[in-house]
């Protein structure tokens, strides 16, 4: 029921790193993966749903011109904004959401170098949000995870069957992110993610199973597994 209800998603594409660890004079989400570049190929991800009606594109300083002329000439028509974002992620989210337009039901938030996010996983997580007011997409972890005590040396052993590897897109009611946001902001903190601020105002939030394959490409061999894998698919 939640679903038929929900018409109107906004996103938020978090652009805004430099991608320092890949070692390119150019920020990793404008290098190609494939016919196009990684942000190019994320956005087209959410730009296919029709319940999205509005995408903000945050990105590092000295892009937002470029960035606007690149998603034009791919023909990304819900473009609304394309801004440049702050010193942290979570300060370029927070200024994302005061770019949004109108009532959106949803606020779905997204890495933009996750590009094989899939329609399945977009409009469960909107769904989710819809529902719950919070919604995250994970995959449960494979390896065994310790805690570590003394540095160096292991403390305990983490029970795998509780844990989740948490991923993007993230959902939300827009009245729910902005309190968690602002709450953040005025006590300076700062988390990992946006449903780590959302938790910090007692919101349990939803996890919805997702895909090993929407993975963040974050180093070099990530990078050459994204471009195997558009090949293999071109």
């Amino acid at each position: 029921m939640a679903r038929a209800a929900l018409r109107n998603a906004a996103v938020i594409i978090a652009a805004g790193g430099t991608g320092r660890r890949l070692g390119r004079s150019v920020p990793k989400q404008f290098l190609k993966a494939g016919a196009h570049p990684i942000l190019v190929t994320a956005v087209r991800a959410f730009e296919q749903i029709r319940i999205v009606r509005q995408i903000v594109v945050v990105v590092p300083r000295g892009y937002a011109e470029s960035t606007h002329r690149l998603l034009s000439r791919a023909s990304c028509t819900k473009i609304s904004a394309v801004i440049e974002g702050g010193k942290e992620r979570q300060d370029s989210v927070r200024q994302g959401l005061m770019m949004l337009t109108g009532e959106p039901d949803v606020v779905m938030v997204h890495d933009a170098v996750r590009p094989f996010v899939t329609r399945r996983v977009i409009l469960e997580v909107a769904a989710e949000a819809y529902r719950h007011g919070a919604a995250v997409v994970g995959v449960r972890v494979k390896d065994t995870i310790k805690k570590e005590g003394k540095p160096g040396f292991t403390r305990e052993t983490l029970p795998r069957r509780l844990l989740w590897a948490i991923q993007t897109p993230q959902g939300f009611r827009p009245g729910i992110l902005e309190k968690a946001h602002l709450k953040a902001f005025r006590e300076h903190f700062q988390g990992t993610d946006d449903a780590m601020l959302v938790e910090r105002l007692g919101i349990p939030v939803r996890i919805v199973e997702g895909e090993y394959t929407n993975f963040k490409i974050t180093t070099r061999e990530d990078l050459v597994t994204a471009r195997n894998r558009l090949k293999r698919r071109k």
